[in-house]
């Protein structure tokens, strides 16, 4: 295995009037290529915040973040936009689908801004939804498809780029414990075909079906559970 992520001495401060608060402390991770890492904590751990830098929706205030040996905490906004697209693909406990759109073309989205012709983009859109069992649902909106189905969906959109890492929020938040399962089950087989998968989730059963399993505490890495 290869390095994916490293995280060095980072922190995340906000001002919130006189005061400084520190979402992260001197916060080091590494990730290696091919992991299945859970990232756990109570609220206010700054597991939310280190996955938005991680996820390059957020820049640390300071310290290193290289993301498949790319140093990316010192980009613009419009090249963190081309590095979410290109390495990384996400999965949200809200779908995040559009809904006028069907399966087969949320699908598709990353795509168009990744440049790739329409030809392609349906193909390989059809292909992701295969891999996640939706071969049958690929012309079905949102509204028509259970909630488990609708993370399919998010999942296979996701993986239609070949990212470097699936990164997911609470991906089984919005679920019924059979539609969890079943979500599960497809992470193990996503992770097997060789992805990188950092999920945060509360939930201890959810964290235990990961090969690792990272807790956070007051913006640090608690090494005494490592």
């Amino acid at each position: 295995m290869n390095r994916v992520i490293r995280l060095q001495n980072i922190d995340k401060i906000y001002t919130m009037g006189n005061h400084k608060v520190y979402a992260l402390q001197n916060l080091c991770c590494e990730i290696q290529r091919g992991e299945y890492v859970a990232l756990m904590g109570p609220s206010g751990s700054g597991k939310s915040t280190l996955m938005n830098i991680i996820g390059c929706l957020d820049s640390p205030t300071s310290g290193q973040y290289c993301l498949n040996g790319t140093e990316v905490n010192k980009m613009n906004d419009n090249a963190l936009a081309e590095i979410r697209n290109k390495e990384i693909g996400f999965v949200f406990q809200t779908f995040n689908l559009l809904p006028r759109m069907n399966a087969l073309d949320n699908v598709a989205l990353p795509l168009i801004y990744a440049g790739i012709a329409k030809k392609d983009r349906i193909e390989r859109a059809k292909e992701a939804l295969s891999s996640v069992g939706l071969s049958d649902r690929m012309h079905h909106r949102p509204n028509e498809l259970s909630g488990g189905q609708r993370q399919r969906v998010a999942i296979a959109r996701a993986l239609v780029n070949k990212p470097s890492i699936l990164l997911a929020d609470e991906p089984t938040g919005n679920l019924d414990s059979k539609s969890s399962s079943e979500i599960l089950d497809l992470f193990d087989i996503i992770h097997a075909l060789g992805n990188t998968i950092v999920m945060v989730t509360h939930e201890e059963d959810v964290a235990r079906r990961s090969k690792r399993l990272v807790r956070m505490i007051d913006g640090k890495i608690d090494l005494s559970m490592d």
